[in-house]
């Protein structure tokens, strides 16, 4: 049984998600947070402007010597603060109504992760993030709430294309995970000679993987430049990435963010599903109920979203067809309330 979020919290969702979007098409100087200063070196005055990073810590870095343009970038940014205060209030007014309301919020830790991640830029430089917390985002996306059994980890998953059109700017995310002083250390892959796609806390569960679209024949990690990291190369992983959309998290604020689109997730998590190695059966499963919640949601509310991604999953040919019809079989199969996908899918995918 579909266990849908009350109008009204909807109506805070689609509020908060609209105002973010609107914050980030016009985002520039002034919405970066901090303050300036001016020291003299050598009998000259210079400005510099300070800020604390995730973890705190104070930075600070030179803006060159004090003088009329820079003061007029001082007034402007004055300005474009007072001006983006307001909104930024409503931000965190509507997040606290949107968590009394019951909308599904992520942990601390992975938002403070996904939260910093964003603020490097990862998602505006095509990053999306994946997974079980995707997934939980979906649900608020959707108006539906799952089961945190349905969800709950502590990994948190971004993908990543190799090349993206965009400018040749970066997002430095293992300057942006030592930043949180969490204590991130790479994880070794097991041929030493790769490097790392993962990061994980000493001593904790909470780890950071990436991952790319990739061919069938690739092994080694594949390095993604403007992200500074490593990602494991996955196979169709495309058929996941493409169309993804902006969303947002929920914590002690709203953060915005990009996850897949709803339909492509739910066919992806029955394919993923039958991809598992042996020793991976438990998250096979936790794939497959992934799918059959948000295809009876689907199935109800966008059929339409369904049938374009059926299509665009069955044009991959005949291997991920027959891995889909299988696991779509075995999802109805366990949760009957899924079969009104059933033969819908199956009319696009034979």
């Amino acid at each position: 049984m579909i266990d849908r979020i009350p109008e009204d919290a909807q109506t805070l969702h689609a509020e908060a998600l609209g105002l973010l979007l609107a914050l980030e098409r016009e985002r520039n100087w002034s919405h970066l947070s901090g303050s300036f200063s001016t020291k003299t070196v050598k009998g000259a005055e210079y400005v510099y402007f300070q800020y604390s990073d995730p973890g705190g810590k104070k930075r600070q870095f030179s803006l060159g010597r004090r003088g009329p343009e820079l003061e007029g970038i001082v007034r402007g940014y004055a300005e474009g603060r007072e001006q983006l205060g307001p909104d930024l209030a409503r931000v965190e007014r509507l997040a606290g109504l949107m968590r009394a309301a019951g909308l599904m919020t992520m942990p601390h830790g992975p938002a403070r992760v996904v939260r910093s991640l964003a603020d490097a830029g990862v998602f505006r430089l095509g990053g999306v993030l994946v997974g079980s917390y995707a997934f939980q985002i979906l649900g608020n996306l959707l108006g539906v709430k799952w089961s945190s059994a349905a969800w709950r980890t502590q990994d948190v998953d971004i993908a990543g294309h190799l090349c993206v059109a965009l400018p040749e700017v970066e997002a430095d995310v293992p300057k942006a995970l030592e930043s949180l002083e969490m204590g991130f250390v790479p994880v070794p892959e097991f041929d030493r000679e790769h490097a790392s796609t993962s990061y994980r806390v000493r001593g904790e569960s909470l780890q950071v993987d990436f991952i790319t679209p990739g061919r069938e024949s690739d092994r080694a990690p594949i390095h993604i430049g403007r992200f500074k990291t490593a990602a494991a190369p996955i196979e169709h992983l495309s058929l996941l990435m493409d169309e993804a959309q902006p969303a947002l998290t929920l914590e002690s604020t709203a953060t915005l963010i990009v996850v897949p689109q709803p339909a492509r997730f739910a066919l992806h998590k029955l394919f993923v599903s039958q991809t598992r190695s042996t020793i991976q059966q438990t998250k096979a499963g936790k794939d497959l109920h992934q799918a059959a919640l948000l295809l009876e949601v689907l199935a109800q509310d966008r059929p339409e979203d369904l049938e374009h991604a059926a299509r665009a999953f069955s044009a991959s040919g005949p291997a991920v067809t027959k891995k889909l019809l299988r696991a779509l079989r075995e999802a109805v199969g366990r949760w009957p309330e899924t079969r009104a996908s059933e033969e819908f899918l199956e009319s696009i995918l034979d």
